[in-house]
């Protein structure tokens, strides 16, 4: 007995030692292995101070972590802060902010990436799937029920014999879905409350119908597209919160609508939008993104948007490339969004391609300066070789390059058959050239054939003419290989890519 009280006065004290905010553990270095012995079931953030998509994480973070803790639950949610903590964020290979593990059985090694939304629910569900059956056995109604209310959507399995084949494939889609809890029931009171009349599978949420039974032979894959097609809205809101089902989802094609909330007409445009949107539900996924918030004006930069401009409709796809479309006519009606759509999905539009105007002066200077609109003209002139770099403006190593850029065109502003430029990828897009990163540096050889070699070597004065001179080989790669030295951050550590969008964690 006096063992057992010295073991549990040592727990005590060695919890004690760890600092709490809002529920969630504060880990550093001194403590992480105390911490994991202390909670053997523990999920991680590694965050930056500065880093937005942390900070609007923390307080999602910090309700999670208080419902595990109102439940009485063995599961802790902790924090690092990666930037003071540097060694042991090395050591778990973190790379970008917020990264997220889950230690399991106090085991430190081989920790599991967080892989579900950010939203409190989202994290509690996934923690309870890490730890407990994929689903829940539901003996009675009042269960089944408390399962519907507790969460925005819920899928039940209904099964007279849980034994059963199909039974099986549930069990097994439940396992490889992280946001969203599944129960199995297989009592006859809860086929009658929730008229099921035979086996099958039903989506409850609390937008749009409300319920939605799956209809067809039950197999993993076939539930797995069903429950990806139904658990969102027919129009959803884009947000930090919602952006990772958006993009996790099997539906890559998505047309957004971007429009101010306080607009006298925003519910109008809404009910049109969602009009639309009823006869393109698992082709396009319809969002709408609120055209005043300031975190969202990085993506209305991306589709070359300003604020005036809205409400305003775009389409994407979320492919290996990512290619945009644009609408012929700019009044949002449900008619006109359906005609966009219709066309989309039979493959009659062009993609929309950004451009500025020509500059007058675009070459007068060493340096040319090139946009959409003559891109093609300078970049693949038959009797030029030509250099480009596509740059950002906010982008610190473009910014750096450019003394050095200039220099290299003043040094070859005589020679006839060089040429010099620089694109600003931001504004303008090429069919031809996709810009993943910045700089992007590539050479457009002389000739016929079209041909785009990647600069690869030093960002020097030096390495540059070796590579012009040598007609784009000491220095030169295959288009498509990637420049590690290269940037999508802006000044204030803020993604200023479309990466933004996509939400890359």
């Amino acid at each position: 007995m006096l063992k057992l009280l010295i073991v549990c006065t040592l727990a005590a004290m060695s919890a004690a030692d760890i600092a709490e905010e809002e529920d969630v553990l504060v880990l550093k270095k001194s403590n992480f292995e105390e911490a994991l012995k202390t909670y053997p079931n523990m999920l991680v953030e590694f965050y930056a101070p500065w880093c937005g998509h942390c900070k609007a994480l923390a307080p999602e973070y910090a309700k999670a972590a208080g419902m595990l803790k109102a439940e009485g639950s063995d599961i802790k949610l902790a924090k690092v802060d990666a930037t003071e903590e540097s060694e042991l964020a090395q050591e778990f290979g973190v790379r970008g902010y917020p990264t997220i593990k889950f230690f399991k059985g106090g085991e430190k090694e081989n920790p599991k990436e967080y892989s579900a939304g950010r939203q409190a629910d989202d994290i509690v569900n996934w923690l309870k799937k890490r730890t407990g059956p994929a689903a829940t056995t539901l003996t009675d109604v009042t269960q089944a029920e408390s399962l519907i209310a507790d969460n925005e959507v819920a899928v039940i399995g209904f099964f007279k014999n849980v034994e059963s084949e199909d039974a099986k494939a549930f069990i097994k889609t439940a396992e490889a879905v992280d946001d969203i809890p599944f129960g199995i029931i297989s009592d006859d009171a809860g086929f009658s409350k929730f008229e099921v009349a035979k086996d099958g599978v039903v989506l409850f949420k609390k937008f749009d119908e409300g319920r939605i039974a799956f209809d067809g032979e039950i197999s993993k894959e076939k539930l797995l597209t069903f429950i990806k097609s139904n658990q969102l809205p027919l129009v959803i809101e884009f947000t930090e919160q919602t952006a990772p089902k958006i993009f996790g989802g099997v539906i890559k094609s998505h047309i957004l609508m971007f429009v101010p909330k306080t607009a006298k007409d925003f519910q109008d445009k809404m009910d049109q939008f969602k009009k639309a949107a009823e006869g393109f539900k698992g082709k396009i996924l319809f969002i709408f993104i609120d055209s005043d918030v300031d975190d969202n004006q990085r993506i209305l930069e991306f589709f070359g948007l300003k604020k005036e401009e809205c409400p305003a409709i775009r389409l994407i796809t979320l492919e290996e490339e990512m290619t945009k479309y644009k609408p012929e006519t700019s009044e949002i009606t449900a008619e006109n969004i359906i005609t966009f759509c219709t066309a989309f999905t039979e493959g009659k539009l062009k993609p929309h391609l950004m451009s500025q105007d020509i500059p007058d002066d675009w070459d007068k200077n060493p340096v040319k300066v090139l946009v959409g609109k003559n891109f093609e003209e300078v970049a693949f002139d038959p009797a030029k070789n030509v250099f480009v770099e596509f740059y950002a403006p906010w982008c610190g190593h473009c910014k750096q390059l450019a003394p050095i850029w200039d220099q290299l065109g003043e040094k070859f502003k005589d020679n006839a058959n060089i040429v010099v430029a620089k694109m600003d990828s931001t504004a303008n897009e090429i069919e031809t050239v996709k810009v993943h990163s910045f700089p992007t540096l590539k050479f457009f050889p002389a000739g016929d054939d079209h041909k785009v070699i990647d600069y690869n070597g030093e960002r020097t004065l030096d390495g540059f003419t070796k590579f012009l001179e040598s007609g784009g080989k000491e220095g030169g790669a295959p288009a498509g290989d990637e420049d590690e030295d290269s940037d999508v951050y802006s000044e204030d550590g803020k993604d200023k890519s479309f990466d933004i969008f996509i939400i890359r964690t």
